[in-house]
């Protein structure tokens, strides 16, 4: 797996229709870093996510990840920076097994020749079997074997999300970035998805960016926190230093605490 490297985010900027979904915003995320954007509905969180996958084009602002200059790539070619990322709504193909969605995310690393493909030559096995071996990893590292040939329509919510995270992870990413990854989950889920975001930063090496509501999670996970509302920064620092922010305060409840 290729080395983490500084996300650096300067002065980012988009509109839509007029409306400043995010305003001159500006972070650096550490190489091991874990580091949460929170924020009401509607601050801007996920569109901070979507300028940094390229979904997004930014009006204003640059981002690089180490050397590379992010807006110099199309949204398919990120993947090949070392960013992976699961969405708010979960982008999985149901009629296809666990299995199967996994192999998918293996597809930036296989070799794009249809003919080697089609003659299934042996280094086109050989490949084939490398690529299942790390899905197999990934597969162990998240406890879901017991999923592996259903199909993802027959899944919990909850195996589902796992089933996403897991996709990410089979892209070898050493940024990853996660779209509120314990919305909809129950309290056991939620401690799960705990476990498993320190053991990929501990264990995988992997930097997380992510958005998350849950702010008992972001408090146990998290070394920093950015803080938005309407698209503009209000705070960054440690999740205490974030919490007790006036600014955040009123943001999140109307008054100063």
């Amino acid at each position: 797996m290729s080395v983490a490297k500084t996300l650096s985010v300067r002065n980012l900027s988009i509109e839509f229709g007029g409306v400043h979904a995010v305003e001159d915003i500006s972070f650096d995320v550490a190489p091991g870093e874990t580091f949460a954007i929170i924020g009401p509905n509607g601050a801007g969180k996920s569109t901070i996510f979507n300028l940094i996958s390229r979904l997004y084009t930014p009006t204003a602002g640059t981002m690089h990840y180490g050397e590379q200059d992010l807006l110099r790539l199309p949204a398919h070619k990120i993947v090949h920076a070392g960013i992976g990322r699961t969405f708010q709504n979960i982008e999985l193909f149901e009629h296809a097994t666990v299995l199967q969605n996994l192999m998918v995310g293996r597809h930036s690393h296989m070799r794009a020749n249809p003919f080697l493909n089609f003659a299934f030559l042996p280094g086109v096995r050989k490949s084939e079997i490398e690529h299942r071996r790390k899905v197999e990893d990934i597969i162990d590292f998240l406890e879901i074997a017991q999923y592996r040939e259903q199909k993802i329509s027959d899944l919990s919510y909850g195996a589902r999300k796992n089933v996403e995270l897991a996709r990410a992870l089979c892209t070898e990413p050493t940024l990853l970035l996660l779209d509120e990854p314990a919305s909809g989950l129950n309290n056991e889920e939620t401690d799960d998805v705990s476990f498993w975001l320190d053991d990929i930063k501990h264990d995988l090496g992997i930097t997380i960016v992510m958005v998350e509501h849950d702010m008992n999670l972001v408090g146990q996970v998290a070394d920093r926190v950015m803080a938005i509302n309407n698209g503009r920064l209000l705070a960054i620092g440690t999740p205490d230093e974030v919490r007790n922010d006036v600014e955040v305060q009123r943001a999140y409840l109307g008054v100063a605490a």
